[in-house]
This record gives C-alpha cells, sequence and structure tokens, in this order.
C-alpha cells in the first residue's frame, strides 16, 4: 500500500512542497493529495494590487500539477482529527473525509480582527482573493471624492495603503496605526516611507486605535470619527483555529509548535510550513509570518518528510530573516535589513531599485512554484520502511 502525504493548503507553502515531494519521492511508494479550497493558485502577496484594479494572471492548480501525480481536491477545511490521522472538508457538495499517514499543514493565515466589533460586517481585508475581489469592487464603486481608511501599520498596511492611493488618485485615502508609521524601520527608510505618503496624499492618524467599524465611518479608542466608505483591515494576521481544535501542540499565537525540522512536538507524523508554524529561527526568535518564513520552513518540512519515509540524511535549512521588502505602488519600494537582534540596519535599498528587486521575488517564488515538473529526477527516492525510520512509529 502507498504511503499517504496529505498537503492542506495550496499557497506558496503547500504548492511549492507538494511539488518538491513530487519530484523527490517515488510515485510507485507514495501517493501525495494536495486539499485546498480554491481551484486557482493565489499569489497572496499580489492581493493588494488585485484589489487596487491591477489584473493577476490565472493559474488553475489543475494546471500547475499536471504531470507530477499530485491528486488535487478542491474544499475548504473544517476539520482535523489527529488521533485518527483524517481530514474532514467541504467542498459545497458535500462533505469528503480524507485519510493520511503523512500530514503537511500550510493552512497559513487570515485577518486578524482582535475582537474589534463591526470587523466582520463592515471591513474589506486583502488575506484572501475573495475579500480583495471585493474591496475592488467596492473602490471602483466610490469614483470622485470617497473616502477610504486602512487600518494597520504593518507591511500589509503600508502596501495597501500606497497601492489603492496610487491607482485611485481621485479618493481620499487615510491610514490609522496605533503606533508611530515606520516606527521600526531604520532612520533613511522612514524618511523614504514618508516622503512617499505626502507623494501620495495619504493622510495619517497615528496613535490611533480602532474600536469599532461602522458602516461609513470607524471610531478611535479616543471618541475620533474617522470618515470611511470603505475601511480596509490590516492590522495583522492570525492562523486559522483549525490546528487548535485537532489537538495539535500550539503556542499562544494559535500556530503549531514544532522542532527544528518541523514537525508538531506532539504529533510528529504532522509537518508544518508557512504562517501556521511557530518555530524558533536561527536568531532565537519566532520566524515572523512571512514569504521569506514560508520558504525556509517549506525547504526543511519537505527535507524531513523525505528523510523520515526514505532513510535519508535530513539536511538543515537556515532560518534566518535578513529584512523586510515593502512595495510602494508599482515603482517605489524599500527593503529594510534587519541585524541578529531583528532591529532595522542604518542602511536600507530605497526606490525603484528596491521596487524592482521585490517584483523579481515575488516572481521567482511563483515560477518555482508553478513549475514542480521542471528538474523531477528520473530515479525518485524510494520507501524506506514506515516503521523503521518514522520518529512516531519507531519508538513504539
Amino acid at each position: 500500500m502507498k504511503h499517504r502525504i496529505v498537503v492542506l493548503g495550496a499557497g506558496y507553502a503547500g504548492a511549492f512542497s507538494a511539488g518538491y515531494l513530487a519530484r523527490q519521492l517515488h510515485a510507485d511508494d507514495f501517493e501525495i493529495t494536495v486539499v485546498n479550497a480554491e481551484p486557482d493558485f493565489v499569489e497572496r502577496l499580489r492581493l493588494h494590487q488585485l484589489a487596487a484594479g491591477h489584473e493577476l494572471p490565472h493559474r488553475p492548480l489543475a494546471e500547475v500539477f499536471a504531470g507530477t501525480g499530485i491528486r488535487l481536491r478542491v474544499a475548504r477545511v473544517t476539520h482535523v482529527d489527529v488521533e485518527h490521522r483524517t481530514v474532514t472538508g467541504g467542498n459545497g457538495a458535500g462533505i469528503d473525509r480524507l485519510e493520511y499517514d503523512t500530514l503537511l499543514y500550510t493552512l497559513g493565515s487570515t485577518v486578524a480582527d482582535h475582537g474589534v466589533p463591526g470587523v466582520g460586517e463592515h471591513a474589506f481585508h486583502v488575506a484572501a482573493r475573495p475579500s480583495a475581489l471585493r474591496l475592488r469592487a467596492r473602490l471602483d464603486e466610490l469614483g470622485e471624492g470617497g473616502d477610504v481608511l486602512v487600518v494597520g501599520g504593518n507591511l500589509t498596511a503600508i502596501e495597501a495603503v500606497t497601492e489603492i492611493a496610487e491607482a485611485h488618485p481621485d479618493i481620499r485615502v487615510s491610514l490609522a496605526t496605533s503606533g508611530e508609521l515606520g516606527g521600526w524601520l531604520g532612520p533613511k527608510a522612514r524618511r523614504h516611507l514618508l516622503r512617499a505618503f505626502d507623494r501620495f496624499g495619504i493622510t495619517v492618524h497615528e496613535h490611533t486605535a480602532i474600536e469599532r467599524v461602522e458602516a461609513s465611518e470607524a471610531i478611535a479608542t479616543d471618541g475620533t470619527v474617522l470618515a470611511a466608505d470603505a475601511t480596509v483591515w490590516a492590522a495583522g494576521f492570525a492562523v486559522h483555529p483549525i490546528a487548535v481544535a485537532s489537538g495539535l501542540a500550539v503556542a499562544p499565537t494559535g500556530q503549531i509548535t514544532v522542532d527544528r525540522q518541523m514537525r508538531s512536538v506532539s504529533h510528529p507524523d504532522v509537518y508544518v510550513a508557512g504562517d501556521s508554524v511557530f518555530v524558533i529561527g536561527d536568531n532565537g526568535r519566532p520566524l515572523p509570518m512571512s514569504c521569506a518564513s514560508a520558504g525556509y520552513t517549506s525547504m526543511q518540512a519537505t527535507a524531513a518528510i523525505i528523510g523520515d519515509r526514505t532513510g535519508r540524511k535530513i539536511k538543515a535549512t537556515a532560518l534566518s530573516y535578513v529584512g523586510n521588502h515593502i512595495s510602494l505602488g508599482r515603482k517605489d519600494g524599500i527593503f529594510q535589513l534587519v541585524d541578529d537582534d531583528a532591529r532595522s540596519k542604518s542602511g536600507a535599498l530605497r526606490g525603484r531599485s528596491a521596487a524592482r528587486v521585490k517584483a523579481a521575488i515575488v516572481a521567482a517564488s511563483v515560477w518555482s512554484t508553478n513549475h514542480p515538473t521542471l528538474g523531477k529526477p528520473t530515479h525518485a527516492y524510494r520507501s524506506a520502511g514506515t516503521r523503521e525510520h518514522s520518529p512516531d512509529l519507531a519508538a513504539a
């Protein structure tokens, strides 16, 4: 019987991992199934562009995985039973129940509402394609003189507000952040950021925490009322509660706690990559939710799965974090380097060069994810026996 590997999620981490495993593992010994809520690969890093009105390429997962032997199941995961090794999901036509021997959990994250009333009912976000399209339609409705408020001071908030301001110059755009805008950047990078906001005409409300969102306004904790025909909530991300409900060991953030090789500390037949993983990086700090972290954790998780199932030596992937890359519209950007303590260095790449570097990195990530058959070996690795090489069964 083939060893059943199920990959939950087909974002950057999941799609890359599934394709890599299909290249490395022999089809006679392993069966790989990917479960994803949408039939297409979604470039989450570019959803703020989609919301602002730019078109993104259509990338059906059936075409991405063509020729790999990967089975695609389009369904939204609703439950993971780690004791019975099953996954349950709904696809609109019924409930699917899938059994696995090895699970790779890459469901990622969604927007964090922080319990603020009205966010779910009235706010937009760019953490998923449907919501980005809803925001896009709303922006098109507003026309000249509309008010858009972006809430948050992180990378997503900055990228969303500058993209909207650039694409819709007739709309009044503002940003509310609970802290100082770009206060975590180095001095050169922050000056560049503030100049970009001035150039786009973005109004900034610093030290302004939002306590309630209404249909046409947002109310700050100090009582200030901010007009908003569209409120875009970009105040951080949270992982889906599926992991907590499954019985997996999780951190206070809800992320799954893993060892250095991305195995769940409570259920070693579950591996984790992307935003859902809680792991300490090489600098002694938890890896942040980011595209870079998705890449590092995916490489380590797939290396561990291959090693555990084939008996090959598991190579250690560096878990480093070198900086923050921020796009400021289509032709501007910042790449802020950080030190080992995650503090911004004084230097930073800025302007058109930074924008080109980020565009190249995003394009390379998408290209590698969407070409899983590239370099496929003629002799893939065979199974060495589940009981002998599985860390959970070997101890039984």
